[in-house]
């Protein structure tokens, strides 16, 4: 019998649909081959409809008090599967970003493309007017603008920040090492932060907020 790696099985039943024990089947009767799998399980009767886009429907929705119940998160984080988002590596990457966001009060975003157009001339509109720029010549002006801008905005988008496990890696880069565990695209879609008694200035896209008496 053909010994078939998992992530062999893990790419058919991406491509397929079909569970991995039947994808291990196919796998290991056309010895290995993945075009010829799909055949396989066509002729099988499995009703197999080949995934040409790589779908983040599935995933998990994590919650994560932070010690003394004063500030907590709900996350949302996307991948292909749900084979996928029952396994220990994804899992744990939700909860180290559900950690990161209750940790960083700075975290607004997920992503530099979420931040509102309003927000970023807002920013502009502050650092054009400082003090210390009031003698720079405009082009000296305008570098430093920008780079202060690009730095900030960076300081509130999720993605951007020093991974709380591993300084040394970006958020980014540390989902883009699971992917390539787990053999899945992930994306972190949405969250909210809540603090204890504070006031809501911002909530994520698509999260709808109940408004009650105080």
């Amino acid at each position: 019998m053909v010994n078939i790696n998992v992530k062999v099985v893990q790419q058919l039943r991406q491509k397929t649909g079909v569970g991995m024990m039947d994808c291990k089947k196919a796998l290991q009767a056309t010895n290995g081959d993945v075009e010829a799998a799909i055949i396989w399980l066509r002729k099988k009767s499995f009703g197999v409809s080949v995934k040409n886009e790589r779908i983040t429907a599935e995933g998990i929705i994590s919650s994560y008090v932070h010690t003394g119940g004063k500030v907590a998160v709900l996350l949302e984080v996307n991948c292909e599967t749900d084979f996928v988002a029952k396994t220990e590596a994804f899992q744990v990457l939700v909860k180290d970003i559900a950690m990161q966001i209750a940790a960083y009060s700075n975290i607004k975003y997920v992503n530099l493309e979420d931040i509102p157009k309003e927000i970023v001339e807002q920013e502009k509109a502050i650092e054009i007017e400082r003090d210390d720029l009031a003698n720079k010549p405009d082009n000296i002006k305008e570098k430093i603008v920008k780079g202060r801008i690009e730095k900030h905005l960076k300081e509130i988008t999720l993605m951007n920040q020093p991974f709380i496990r591993n300084p040394k890696l970006s958020v980014e880069e540390q989902i883009k090492q699971v992917v390539s565990v787990v053999g899945e695209s992930i994306r972190v879609r949405r969250f909210v932060r809540f603090v204890l008694g504070e006031k809501i200035d911002y909530i994520h896209p698509n999260i709808l907020l109940i408004k009650g008496r105080y």
